[in-house]
Parts: C-alpha cells; sequence; structure tokens
C-alpha cells in the first residue's frame, strides 16, 4: 500500500486528464481536511464560545488568508522553477533550486513573522473591529501571526513534493494533522477554556505536525530534493528566477487579500451578526470551490513540467480540458447550496438567528452560479504562472483589488451585505476574461519564439 503512495504521476506522457485527475485527486482530499479542521474551529468557537468570540475569529478571516495566501504563494511560486528543471531532466539546478527557495524562503518568513507581530493591533483598528471584538479578535491573529513559519514550512515541503509529482504524501500528513487539530481544538477550546487563543494554538500545532511529518519524508524516500552543501552556493541568474517567480506570485497573492482586508473593513461596519455570517459564508464557500482550486495547483505543475520537457500543444490541451472539468463541478455546486444552503449555515455557525442565517444562504447561492467562471480564472492563472509569466498574474490581481476598494469603500456603504454578495462574482468576470486572452495570446502558447525543448533523464524517482 505505501508503494502506490510513493508514485509519482506523470503530467509529460499520457493521457492528459486522467494523469491531471489522479495527481488532482490528493491535492483536492488534502484541501478538503484542511478546509474542514477551518470549519471545524469555526464551528466550535461558535458552538462553545458563543457568536461574539464567532465574530472574532471572523474579523480576521481576511488577515489570516492574507498570511497563508503569502507563505503558499511563496512556496508554490519558488516551486514553479523546481518543477521545470524536474521536467527538464536536470537534477543539479533542481536541487540548487531547492536550496535556493530554503534561503530566499527563511529570509522572507522571518522578515514577515517581525512585521505581523508589530503590526496586527493597528490593523485591526484600521480595519474597524468593533470593540466590543477587538481584545479577543487581537489575541488570536497574534498567535497566528508569531508562528508563519509554521505555514511557510508545510506549503514549501508540499508543494516540492508535488513539483516532481507526488501529491498523495502530502495527503497523509494533512489527514493526521486534521484529525489532531480537531482533538486539540476540543480539548483547548472546550476542555481547557482557552477560549480564542485554544482555537489558534490548535491550528499552529496541528501545521507544525504537518511540516516535521513532510520534512520527514522527503529525508526518508524524496532525497532527490535534498540539496547537497555545494549547491548553497549563490548562482545570481538562478536566484533571480526564484525570486522573480516566488515573489511575484507572493505579491498577487497578497494583493488579491490585501483587496479581502479592504472588503473586511466594510464588513466590519454593519456589525457582529452580518461578520459571524460571513465568516459562515465565507467557510462554506470555500468548501465548494475547492474542486476548482485544486485543479489549479494540479496545473500549475502541469504547465511547468511540459514547458521543461518542450511540449507546447500538451500544454494548451490540459488547459482547455481543465475548462471542461470547471464547468462539470460549477453544476455539482449549484446543485449543492441550493439544496442545502440553510442547513449547512446552522451547522457551521451554531446559530439560529434568521438574520445570519439569511446572509449565508444568500452570498452562496449567488456565488455558485459563477464557480465555474471562477475555475476559468484559478486554472488560467496558475498556467501563466507556469509558464513562467509574472507581470500578467500580478495585473490579474490589481483588478481585483480595484474592484473590492470600489465595493468596500462606495457601494457597501450604500447597500450594506447586498454589495458583498455581488462584490467577487461581479470581479471573476472581468479577471478570467482578461486571463483568457492573455494566455491565447502568450508568445509560447502561440508559438511565435523559439524555445528550447526540455529532455527527460529518464531517472526521476523519488526515492533515494
Amino acid at each position: 500500500m505505501l508503494m502506490k503512495w510513493n508514485r509519482q504521476v506523470d503530467l509529460i506522457g499520457g493521457p492528459i486528464m486522467k494523469n491531471l485527475f489522479i495527481f488532482m485527486l490528493p491535492i483536492l482530499v488534502s484541501y478538503i481536511f484542511q478546509q474542514l479542521y477551518n470549519a471545524v474551529d469555526t464551528a466550535i468557537v461558535g458552538h462553545f464560545l458563543g457568536e461574539q468570540s464567532l465574530a472574532a475569529v471572523g474579523a480576521n478571516v481576511a488577515i489570516f488568508d492574507l498570511m497563508v495566501m503569502f507563505a503558499q504563494a511563496l512556496g508554490n511560486g519558488l516551486c514553479i522553477v523546481v518543477s521545470r528543471a524536474y521536467g527538464a531532466g536536470d537534477e543539479s539546478r533542481m536541487r540548487k533550486s531547492v536550496a535556493g527557495s530554503l534561503v530566499i524562503g527563511a529570509g522572507t518568513i522571518a522578515v514577515m513573522t517581525a512585521a505581523s507581530l508589530l503590526g496586527l493591533g493597528p490593523l485591526l483598528r484600521i480595519l474597524g473591529t468593533p470593540e466590543a471584538i477587538y481584545a479577543e479578535a487581537l489575541a488570536y491573529i497574534r498567535i497566528i501571526g508569531g508562528w508563519t513559519v509554521v505555514m511557510f514550512a508545510y506549503n514549501l515541503l508540499s508543494s516540492l513534493l508535488r513539483a516532481i509529482g507526488n501529491s498523495a504524501m502530502t495527503l497523509v500528513f494533512l489527514i493526521i494533522s486534521s484529525v489532531l487539530n480537531v482533538i486539540l481544538d476540543l480539548a483547548l477550546v472546550a476542555g481547557a477554556g482557552m477560549g480564542v487563543r485554544g482555537a489558534a494554538a490548535a491550528t499552529v500545532i496541528a501545521q507544525g505536525v504537518s511540516a516535521v511529518l513532510c520534512a520527514g519524508y522527503i529525508v526518508r524516500r524524496a532525497r532527490i530534493l535534498i540539496p547537497r552543501r555545494e549547491d548553497f552556493i549563490f548562482e545570481k541568474k538562478l536566484y533571480l528566477e526564484l525570486a522573480g517567480q516566488g515573489y511575484a506570485m507572493a505579491f498577487m497573492g497578497s494583493v488579491i487579500n490585501i483587496g479581502s482586508v479592504i472588503l473586511q473593513s466594510g464588513i466590519n461596519s454593519l456589525g457582529p451578526t452580518v461578520i459571524a455570517g460571513h465568516t459562515t459564508a465565507r467557510k462554506i464557500f470555500m468548501l465548494c470551490i475547492l474542486p476548482y482550486t485544486a485543479m489549479g495547483m494540479a496545473i500549475s505543475t502541469f504547465v511547468s513540467q511540459n514547458k521543461g520537457a518542450g511540449q507546447r500543444e500538451r500544454i494548451i490541451r490540459g488547459v482547455r480540458e481543465s475548462y471542461i472539468y470547471d464547468l462539470i463541478c460549477c453544476g455539482i455546486t449549484i446543485a449543492i447550496l441550493f439544496l442545502f444552503a440553510d442547513e449547512l449555515a446552522v451547522l457551521i455557525s451554531g446559530s439560529a438567528n434568521p438574520e445570519l442565517i439569511g446572509n449565508v444562504v444568500a452570498y452562496v447561492q449567488f456565488a455558485a452560479v459563477f464557480t465555474g467562471i471562477l475555475g476559468v480564472l484559478h486554472q488560467t492563472r496558475l498556467a501563466l504562472q507556469g509558464l513562467g509569466a509574472k507581470f500578467t498574474p500580478v495585473l490579474s490581481s490589481f483588478i481585483e483589488l480595484a474592484g473590492k476598494c470600489l465595493f468596500a469603500w462606495l457601494l457597501v456603504p450604500q447597500m450594506g451585505y447586498r454589495a458583498v454578495i455581488l462584490c467577487e462574482p461581479l470581479i471573476w468576470c472581468a479577471m478570467a476574461l482578461h486571463l483568457v486572452i492573455a494566455f491565447f495570446t502568450d508568445p509560447y502558447i502561440r508559438g511565435d519564439r523559439t524555445h528550447h525543448a526540455g529532455r527527460r533523464s529518464g531517472n526521476h524517482s523519488a526515492g533515494a
């Protein structure tokens, strides 16, 4: 059984959608577990601590997502370079890319952690966090911010495994840590009476366990990823490529989430009940869009490896087939949320407040109709990043930032929560159109420039 989990999926050869789906499935299940234990955090806080504590956690959703997105996007961006070297069969460059990723990541996360600890209190004030929930909100996010390194470590290590076609083992580690997270939530929040601090501590410990397990697996079973001492020698061109790809992806994710932070300031002005309802709605919706997010991650690795191997036509076919997948998933998402939105709202929030439940249902059902477009957005943006594009994905994030600023500052004060419901789906349409045009007019995709085909060494074993 272990040998099956150890196998790497061949994304450079064989049937495209079948291999993409096999590679994507463990990513999807791991994302589901990740969101489920986030939902468990929300449910336990709501059930054991009440609506006000739920709002305190909810007031931090955009900030928490900003931290996670930066750490995750930085790791994914760095590993695009690793994946491309793997696709080209250049193991020396791959190890040097891993070494550079560790150096760049360590320095960046140290700065990010310090900035988080110093700036979180003022940021909550700037976002207009209600005074009644400010102390709890700050206590929660300070623990998360102080341990940003844990989030980055797991995301980088799991991205390294995905870069060589192994998406299954990260799922195993995440399942273990998810179960641990639930146990710690109950022990620290409900048992030890630590309040929202217990929920934050449970999240950090669970992520730490995932990182340790992932590192142990690489040492024992994926030694191809372990750099040697000489691989840490500074090479300007490689480090510029790593930094350019990593920071472009991290900056893109940060700009998107800065927009969410600004939108959160508008939501915070609507009061604790709306904050709690929006927190619940986002938890439900994030679970529903995981099939699109997981396919996006698979497409990123698929495009990176195939560009390294010089297979332009295979890249185009893979992206087009992913769009069909998005349409199928959209129909399923609509059916689920139009049938079960009320029940899910009560389950996640632990509340019977009709205003809260009504806001949740309105948000998730409207957004469900646009999830197919969101899927196209995800696949295309990550395909562009897999190609090595830096400017276009960042530009798309500025479209989102501008739209969220417009809604938060002009429309939310006038329309209330209705503006929040309309905001993201309308922005997705503009972003998806921009990205699809950019992808199919990209010089590499059009074949306008001469590109050297990559090669496969024939020895991509992840074993020792």
